[in-house]
C-alpha cells in the first residue's frame, strides 16, 4: 500500500510538472507534441489506452485538435465508455467544455476522476520527442 500510494504522488508531482496551467496546460503542450511528431503522438496513444493505431488515427482526424483524440480515450476509459460513445457525445458537445462532456458520460462532479479532469492531471506515456519518456521504466536506461 506503502508502494502504491509513493508511486501515486510521484505520477502527481510529475504531472503536474507537465499539466503547468491545469486541463488547458496539458492539453496545449499535448497539442505541441502531436504537432511536432503526429506519427510518435498516434503510436503512444494507442499503446496506452490499448488501442489500435488505425482506430487513433480514425478519433484525430475526427476530432478539432490531436489533444482532444488523447481526451476521447481518456475519458472514455475514466467513465468505461467505448470510444465510440465518447466520439458522440464529443461531437454532440461542441463547444461545451472537457466538464461537461465528462457528466454527461457519467463522471460525477465531485469524484476523483473529475477533480483528476479539472487539474489536468494526465500524462501521455512512453517517449516524446521532447526527451526522456517518462512511462513506464522511468529512470532506467532503456538503451
Amino acid at each position: 500500500m506503502k508502494k502504491i500510494l509513493i508511486a501515486l504522488f510521484c505520477a502527481m508531482l510529475s504531472t503536474h510538472a507537465l499539466a503547468g496551467g491545469g486541463l488547458d496546460g496539458f492539453l496545449s503542450k499535448l497539442n505541441a507534441q502531436a504537432k511536432s511528431d503526429l506519427a510518435n503522438f498516434s503510436a503512444r496513444i494507442s499503446a496506452q489506452f490499448g488501442v489500435p493505431e488505425a482506430q487513433v488515427k480514425v478519433v484525430i482526424g475526427t476530432v478539432k485538435e490531436p489533444a482532444d483524440a488523447f481526451m476521447v480515450f481518456q475519458l472514455g476509459k475514466m467513465a468505461s465508455q467505448p470510444t465510440e460513445r465518447v466520439m458522440d457525445v464529443y461531437q454532440s458537445g461542441q463547444g461545451k467544455g472537457w466538464g461537461a462532456l465528462a457528466k454527461e458520460l457519467g463522471i460525477k462532479p465531485g469524484s476523483a476522476e473529475f477533480h483528476a479532469l479539472k487539474r489536468g492531471d494526465f500524462r501521455l506515456e512512453g517517449a516524446s520527442n521532447d526527451g526522456p519518456g517518462k512511462g513506464k521504466g522511468r529512470g532506467k536506461d532503456k538503451h
